[in-house]
């Protein structure tokens, strides 16, 4: 488990005392479980979980899986900054989305799917 910790820091080159000190663990936490003295409490391994964007199960290699369901891939959030910054109408649907519920993002995508479909780009 440790291990997957240390790769994840690696992967963003972050060191466990940034992550101590952004996440708010105590970094002790770390070094016992870095000598195997202890392993964190889930509560903390939450903390760390949220801190990189992955599963509580991936952290302790439970899934080799590390983000959510329906969540985002690195590639897939470049796309979307790309198309951000190059397309205005991308950037007005975002602008109208950001205070939207997710009933109302639901209907608009039901509204887009429809106009697509009638339209035969689908």
């Amino acid at each position: 488990m440790y291990e997957i910790f240390v790769q994840l820091c690696n992967e963003r080159n972050i060191s466990p005392y940034q992550v101590s000190k952004d996440a708010g663990i105590n970094q002790s936490v770390f070094s016992r479980w870095k000598t195997g003295a202890s392993v964190p409490r889930d509560s903390t391994l939450r903390k760390v979980a949220d801190y990189f964007g992955v599963t509580l199960e991936y952290l302790k290699g439970e899934t080799p899986d590390p983000y959510p369901a329906g969540q985002p891939t690195a590639a897939e959030l470049n796309e979307y900054l790309e198309m951000l910054r190059s397309r205005s109408e991308c950037r007005m649907l975002f602008s109208l989305a950001k205070d939207a519920t997710a009933e109302d993002v639901q209907r608009a995508v039901a509204v887009i799917e429809a106009l697509r479909r009638v339209e035969g780009r689908d």
